[in-house]
């Protein structure tokens, strides 16, 4: 049978132009590669960050070869000096540097688990170094002719090597013997390189030689398998990749040529344009390799890392490792194991079977009694349980139907359908390529740019959708689908009994198919890595490793992923999914049925059959439940089932339930959640309930606002107490201020050490005070400057200074007995119109002999004022220079001949 390519995605990870690289290595937990220069330098990489992060200038010669020594932090270095260099790469410092060869080192090699380093040289030697020994030479391997080019350890025999020369032979020598078991003899020039065959069991191992071909060896029968031909010059640098059923080959024509490892056809050519190729670089359980130019190092990814797997729905798990088939079951891991969710499952796994093609799919059909495997352009349909072939045939891709039919896509123009039990049914020529097929209710098919839906039985058009499908899921139903593309999913709800009744009517089928068989329910602009569904709940993993779920178009995330991993199904008697990771490592989250079926009730409106399922969902889920229902607008219904006391909170505010909002404040004994509620409760004219909020928040603003805007003096007398006690001077001041408590103002600023502006407050409206807080301000200032201090002026000296002083004192003397007196607010005409009113002007423009003294209805009347203490000659010399340099006063020239402060009152 002909097998078709390997269809294997090759990404270029990191390109870095330098001097000619020699050598390359990854190191195993590290992003890193490390390229050894001709020019004498060793770089490291960072293939993730695609920065430099390390560099070691290790002598002016050619570095032939380098390598991570991981479990030692080490760099080992091999040069045309001869010498062998070691560095701690964490430190940089050299460990050791010795002469190792009398000519140029063309290699060295790690022992995978023992203290040695191989050494292989133009001098024909190979040499062993123990660093556990102090970098003893602990044995010498002579045999070959001319130069030893590449020596590497076995990785399934770690006490042999091979090693190979440009005298056209690989020797195989083992550690503590001083001759070679035996030679490879085959290639007709010099052998540059030579690498062991790590994936399978063959003993196999791959050689590259100067007469441009790469050999294929069985070192048990020490006989050539296979000729690789077609490099067009020396082929310097070959390896089997570790993972995938390929054979590397890098050669001076500048070409990377990949083979595959059982067939050894040629399938594919890598062509970067940085001239010869010189090295090869790989790690087990990675798909990257590196290869090495003249001008620099590239790095390119194999193939996709998601892990060959399939899970039936009772648990039973298979999967591929190469082409070895294992079997895990999670029902294994029994009710003593607590596994928490995210924890790697302990699983045992047992070996079923190999396979004879190289697993890119793997999948069970829908009853689970077979398993079919496709890669290689081939299929083989097994039996779940015994592993044994069924059927098999030509496929580029296999897919099940829901009942247990599969359709093969042999070629983009050639589609087979075959029965439940492995006989063809039918074969369609569809009239475009088919680029992918998918199976489920309906089979797809697609192209990049749209996809067609036929029914299974006759492969009629159902519908075509304009749509680039990078993947497809069915619901157990039938009833919904999603359609993933590259940036966003769309879930379509199939209507089925539409399509039949136009079919069963004999009606046409167009180009478009049925017009009303799919119906769009919701699209979300994110990208689905791996899906499944649970009932009406599609559960995916997206591009940011989130694990989220979407009922009715609400995404919700479940868990935040710390690796990448690929969805494998769901066990409803366990109500948890799982995950696989590209290690096999299976874990598993829970998502509740019952909570996946009482969304699924509330997004089609059957309350009442939501409502009996919610006694079910246990009581650390009610709230998710009520976010659930918060989002759908059901505020009331998400109000009565959350639990959080913050979160009801939030609900009963947004549902102006105040009352039940007060409940949870006085329970949870929050300032925060006091003052929200007061501010709702004062918006809403609730003015008692604000008031009591905003005590219990002891929110003095709000209270300020709230009782000056009543008018209420008893509730600013209270705030006025608790505001000093708690040291806000400031609502405390303007409590009494509102009050008319002038001097328990006065006294406030003075216990505040506020003393000019308590002089300036008096001066305006108790001057009768002036003279005893001009003698405080007078002592306080002395500390600090006392001339200032005794610049000052007290109105009890010198009177003449304070202009309309005495009538200032008349006022006073008049207004006191009112100012605890509050008229109601419907008396507000009465004073709206006197409140620009000036009382020291007032006194002034009355008549001096027509006018009264103060009568007891409170009108104000001045007493006669005849003399101000100051003569006509004296106002004369008084002289008023204005100076900003004290705050409220001027400085006055008085008759005394001395300079002084005088406050200035606000009228």
């Amino acid at each position: 049978m002909m097998r078709q390519p390997l269809r294997l995605e090759i990404k270029r990870k990191l390109a870095q132009r330098s001097e000619r690289v020699k050598s390359v290595d990854l190191h195993p937990t590290e992003p890193w590669i490390m390229s050894s220069l001709y020019s004498g330098s060793v770089c490291i990489w960072n293939y993730q960050t695609q920065t430099m992060v390390k560099s070691f200038e290790v002598t002016d010669l050619p570095v032939r070869s380098a390598k991570f020594i991981a479990r030692k932090q080490w760099v080992v270095a091999g040069a045309d000096d001869m010498f062998i260099r070691v560095y701690n790469y964490n430190t940089m410092d050299k460990v050791k540097v010795f002469e190792a060869h009398t000519d140029y080192i063309r290699c060295v090699a790690v022992h995978p688990t023992l203290p040695y380093v191989l050494s292989s040289s133009d001098d024909m030697l190979i040499k062993l170094w123990d660093w556990d020994k102090g970098w003893m030479c602990t044995q010498i391997f002579e045999g070959h002719s001319h130069y030893v080019m590449q020596a590497t350890f076995n990785p399934k025999d770690t006490n042999t090597f091979a090693s190979a020369s440009l005298d056209r032979t690989v020797k195989i020598w083992s550690l503590g013997s001083p001759d070679p078991n035996f030679t490879l003899d085959g290639h007709s020039k010099g052998v540059n390189c030579v690498d062991y065959f790590t994936g399978g069991d063959r003993p196999y191992l791959i050689t590259g030689s100067d007469d441009q071909t790469a050999k294929v060896w069985d070192y048990q029968t020490k006989s050539c398998v296979q000729t690789l031909e077609g490099h067009a010059h020396n082929v310097s640098a070959v390896c089997f990749h570790p993972e995938l059923p390929i054979i590397i080959t890098g050669s001076e024509d500048g070409t990377v040529r990949l083979w595959h490892s059982t067939t050894y056809r040629l399938e594919n050519t890598l062509n970067y344009g940085l001239e010869r190729v010189w090295a090869l670089g790989y790690m087990k359980g990675s798909r990257r390799v590196v290869i090495g130019y003249d001008e620099g190092t590239i790095m390119i990814k194999i193939g996709r890392e998601e892990p060959v797997a399939s899970m039936d729905s009772s648990g039973k798990i298979i999967w591929a490792k190469h082409n070895e088939i294992q079997t895990v079951n999670i029902k294994t891991v029994g009710a003593d194991n607590e596994i928490t969710d995210g924890e790697r499952l302990p699983l045992s796994v047992k070996e079923l079977g190999s396979c004879d093609l190289y697993p890119q799919s793997l999948r069970h059909n829908p009853n689970a009694r077979f398993v079919v495997v496709c890669g290689d352009g081939e299929y083989i349909i097994y039996t779940a349980l015994a592993w044994r072939n069924r059927s098999f045939g030509s496929a580029l891709e296999i897919v099940w139907s829901t009942d247990g039919e599969y359709a093969v896509r042999e070629s983009t123009s050639k589609i087979k359908i075959y029965s439940k039990n492995f006989q063809e049914r039918k074969s369609t020529r569809p009239t475009f390529s088919a680029e992918r097929i998918y199976g489920g209710v309906l089979l797809a098919m697609c192209t990049n740019d749209f996809i067609c839906f036929y029914d299974w039985a006759e492969c009629r058009l159902i519908r075509r959708i304009d749509v680039n499908v990078k993947n497809l899921y069915w619901a157990d139903s039938g009833d919904l689908v999603t359609i993933a593309s590259n940036t966003s999913f769309y879930i379509l709800k199939y209507n089925r009994d539409v399509v039949s009744s136009h079919l069963d009517g004999g009606g046409s089928v167009g180009e478009e198919g049925v017009e009303d068989a799919f119906e769009l329910l919701h699209e979300t602009n994110e990208r689905v890595r791996t899906g499944l569904w649970v009932g009406d709940c599609f559960i995916y993993n997206n591009s940011s490793w989130r694990l989220n779920y979407c009922v009715g178009g609400e995404v919700t995330t479940m868990f935040h992923l710390d690796r990448p991993m690929y969805l494998l199904g769901y066990l409803a008697n366990q109500s948890r999914v799982y995950l696989i990771d590209k290690e096999f490592n299976v874990v598993g989250y829970t998502l509740l049925l019952s909570l996946i079926e009482y969304k699924t009730l509330v997004m089609r409106g059957d309350l009442e059959r939501a409502n009996a399922i919610l006694p079910t969902i246990p009581k650390e889920q009610h709230n998710s439940v009520a976010h659930f229902l918060e989002s759908r607008g059901m505020l009331e219904e998400a109000l009565e089932i959350a639990t959080d006391p913050n979160y009801r909170f939030d609900l009963a505010v947004q549902l102006g339930s105040l009352e039940v909002a007060k409940e949870i404040a006085i329970e949870a004994r929050s300032e925060s959640k006091w003052k929200q509620l007061g501010e709702l409760a004062m918006s809403t004219g609730k003015l008692e309930m604000a008031e009591e909020c905003l005590l219990e928040a002891t929110d003095l603003s709000g209270l300020l606002l709230l009782y000056s805007s009543l008018g209420d003096a008893e509730g600013i007398t209270k705030l006025a107490s608790i505001a000093k006690e708690q040291g806000k001077n400031n609502v405390a001041f303007l409590c009494l201020f509102m009050l008319g408590k002038l001097e328990e103002c006065l006294q406030l600023l003075v216990d505040s050490n506020r003393i000019p502006e308590a002089a300036l407050m008096a001066r305006s409206y108790l001057p009768s005070k002036v003279s005893e807080i001009v003698s405080a301000w007078k002592k306080d200032l002395q500390k600090v400057n006392s001339k200032a201090a005794e610049s000052l002026a007290d109105p009890a000296e010198y009177p003449n200074l304070f202009e309309d002083w005495q009538i200032a004192l008349n006022v006073e003397a008049s207004v006191a007995p009112k100012r605890d007196i509050y008229p109601p607010a419907e008396e507000y005409m009465t004073y709206a119109e006197r409140s620009t009113e000036s009382l020291v002007e007032a006194f002034k423009s009355m008549d001096v002999q027509e006018e009264e003294l103060p009568s007891e209805n409170g009108d104000v009347a001045p007493e006669v004022i005849e003399d101000d203490g100051v003569d006509e000659s004296q106002e004369d010399a008084i002289e008023v220079e204005a100076d900003d340099s004290t705050d409220g006063g001027v400085l006055v020239n008085g008759n005394d001949g001395e300079e002084h402060w005088v406050l200035t009152p606000d009228q």
